[in-house]
């Protein structure tokens, strides 16, 4: 920012030493007043236009950073919660095996009540067996519940955070279109 203010700044003191010295070369041919009412104020109008090109490029800076310091922070929130998602799938998963597993237990130990072998346990033995297997299934159970209902705050948190990062890249696409048509 600053070298292109200096060099802007000796472009501009170039421009006027340049419109004095024809200035100075016009002033000794007739009608150099005329002549130099009319270059004077183009001049002017001319640094006026360079000095709000300067302006609107030093404001376009820290927006153009203050923007892309947004979005690289919301992709970021994004990426966390991909990995919390995945994560969270992961132990889904892993509970459903869980779930299903000690069903298949309870199942087992159901028909071994209902059809006892001679060379198996107790009876007695067997029904404690399921009644602790029921408890396990009610928990795991619970559990898989609570993973499925984190798991879809956990999917609603990332479509909404997306939502935000893609609206924050069309910002900075618009921002980069309008610095463009300059």
């Amino acid at each position: 920012m600053r070298w292109s203010s200096v060099v802007l700044a000796g472009f501009i003191v170039a421009i006027v030493g340049f419109a004095v010295s024809i200035s100075a070369s016009q002033s000794n041919t007739r009608g150099a007043t005329t002549q130099q009412e009319d270059v004077l104020p183009a001049l002017l109008a001319e640094v006026r236009g360079l000095r709000a090109a300067m302006e609107q490029m030093a404001s376009a800076g820290p927006r153009v950073q203050l923007a892309l310091g947004r979005v690289q922070l919301q992709e970021q929130r994004v990426n966390n919660l991909l990995r919390r998602s995945e994560e969270g799938r992961g132990h889904l998963a892993d509970a459903q095996r869980k779930y299903d597993q000690t069903q298949q237990q309870l199942r087992s130990l159901q028909e071994a009540l209902r059809e006892p072998r001679p060379d198996g346990p107790p009876a007695a033995e067997l029904q404690a067996m399921q009644r602790d297997t029921e408890r396990e299934l009610a928990r795991v159970g619970a559990d898989l519940q609570r993973l499925t209902g984190e798991l879809a705050v956990m999917d609603a948190d990332l479509a909404t955070e997306q939502g935000r990062w893609i609206d924050l890249n069309q910002r900075m696409e618009a921002l980069e279109q309008s610095l463009v048509r300059r």
